[in-house]
């Protein structure tokens, strides 16, 4: 199937076929790495799930995607998160794209925020497009901003104007 010839034949990849030859001399692995290379950086791994029996007191953060069936006491920051019907949030959730099938108690901060008709969310949401279907239970503010992500700064400058009137003197 493979063999050196193919290995040490010269050509545009001389310099990866160099390399991969002086540190392993598989056939198989230097005949892939080419073909696997780009696409592996591009491989999105599976969302990291929590199952219903698992409660999580404490923070979350990952670039990932997250699915949620248990209970989260805390702050959870990820690329796509998913809230399972059974699952119950107390805490600010910020993800670029956020699904709720099932309760959070706290801020939801998300470029796409989806409540699903089985969702109850109690505190605010700060979005840049929101879908709500119709039997989802909300409880809050709904605040649209272009970047709700990095919109923590900006949201106190927002509500400046009941700050002022009470004065935190003394």
């Amino acid at each position: 199937m493979f063999s050196k010839s193919k290995i040490n034949e010269p050509g545009p990849k001389t310099s990866e076929s160099t390399h991969s030859a002086g540190t392993d001399v598989s056939a198989p692995k230097t005949a892939t790495s080419p073909d696997y290379k780009p696409t592996a950086p591009k491989a999105k791994p599976p969302a990291s799930v929590l199952s219903t029996d698992l409660h999580i007191t404490g923070n979350l953060k990952t670039t990932g995607d997250i699915q949620v069936e248990g209970t989260i006491e805390g702050d959870i920051r990820a690329h796509l998160l998913t809230i399972g019907e059974g699952a119950t949030i107390r805490g600010e959730v910020t993800a670029d794209d956020v699904v709720i099938n099932g309760r959070i108690i706290g801020r939801v901060r998300g470029l796409k925020v989806r409540l699903t008709s089985t969702a109850r969310v109690e505190g605010d949401i700060i979005h840049k497009t929101i879908a709500i279907e119709s039997g989802a239970h909300f409880e809050g503010s709904v605040q649209r901003q272009d970047d709700p992500l990095t919109g923590g700064k900006n949201a106190p400058k927002k509500l400046a104007p009941p700050t002022p009137d009470a004065p935190t003197e003394g």
